[in-house]
């Protein structure tokens, strides 16, 4: 954990790093210009992404008798989160610009829901167990550079686009084990798998899973933003994501019958969308609030599941892995 964290910081470092090191390009090719550019050179915000969201994973392991397709279906729902987030962007010419996006946050609680499957008889559901969601966090990066294309008739605005690189990571731990569903007869008895009667609650307060999910993707957008009156303003942002990776780790803390770390890993790629709407109300010339509405879209499209057993390890097809977040933005907007 803690060389994780370490990792993290440096990579947000860098990152400011790397704004700094644009803010003196801009000076230099400001110098360079010959004609003065009145457009700000520097814009920061501070604000908050309000959001709650869930990660649906699902692989299939039919290819052993007596287990279902899919064979197990993870649903990490309603977690809400509380991003404070930072955001600052540098115009090293008066149309090309480089943007840094960061967000840190703790994880509000939720509900795991783990559903396993059986063949005997048909696809029948085997057992279902709700375990709540304690914690862990979430953070991203977002770091794009992109070009001013318009300018809209009477300084009403403008049209942006962009290009990038998003790292996306979530933490969740679940604890507690409460048997919703539980039929023994869907998996035949030579699997020697058994489940407790439905309503049987154990291990509370105890951490039963821990799940870590890292997307590394590439995106491409447009934003833009039409001035209703000088200080009134209509925004939108939307990326598209044309390639991204997942790799996620799984902890199943009660399976003896499982290595611990980690006892199922999955590598997928896939695809994914961003989209911000809202608003900004300009107080002064340099000082402004913004408040909207953000989804982020992440879906894989094939993937292996590995499960890491005591005894060796076996390899199955990731059928579905999804991750949803959305909600409320806001913050202050800072030009310089």
């Amino acid at each position: 954990m803690i060389e994780r964290s370490r990792r993290a910081s440096i990579v947000v470092l860098c990152g400011w790093l790397t704004i700094i090191g644009l803010a003196f390009g801009a000076q230099i090719a400001a110098a360079q210009e010959s004609v003065t550019e009145s457009r700000p050179r520097f814009d920061f915000a501070i604000g908050t992404w309000i959001s709650t969201g869930d990660t649906r994973w699902a692989h299939n392991a039919s290819s052993m008798a007596g287990l279902g397709n899919p064979t197990s279906k993870l649903t990490y729902k309603d977690v809400g989160t509380n991003v404070i987030e930072l955001t600052g962007k540098v115009w090293v010419t008066p149309k090309w610009f480089g943007r840094l996006n960061v967000g840190v946050a703790g994880i509000g609680g939720g509900r795991l829901t783990d559903d396993d499957y059986g063949s005997n008889g048909g696809q029948r559901l085997f057992s279902r167990t709700n375990s709540n969601l304690s914690g862990d966090s979430m953070w991203y990066l977002n770091a794009d550079s992109g070009i001013r294309l318009a300018e809209y008739p009477n300084h009403r605005g403008w049209l942006e686009v962009f290009g990038g690189f998003q790292y996306w990571h979530t933490k969740y731990e679940a604890t507690g084990l409460a048997q919703m569903a539980c039929d023994n007869s869907a998996v035949p008895p030579s699997l020697g798998l058994t489940c407790n009667p439905a309503g049987t609650v154990t291990n509370q307060g105890q951490t039963v899973i821990t799940n870590t999910t890292n997307w590394y993707s590439i995106r491409a957008g447009a934003s833009t933003e039409y001035r209703l009156t000088r200080q009134l303003s209509l925004m939108a942002t939307a990326a598209f994501i044309p390639l991204t990776i997942i790799d996620n780790e799984d902890i199943h803390h009660l399976r003896s019958d499982l290595q611990q770390n980690p006892s199922i890993s999955m590598l997928g790629f896939g695809f994914g969308a961003d989209a911000d709407v809202g608003a900004k109300f300009m107080f002064t010339k340099s000082v402004g609030l913004n408040f909207g509405y953000r989804v982020w879209w992440n879906h894989a499209v094939d993937g292996t599941v590995t499960i890491h057993g005591t005894s060796g390890f076996s390899e199955y097809p990731l059928t579905q892995f999804d991750s949803l977040r959305h909600g409320l933005t806001a913050g202050l907007n800072f030009t310089f």
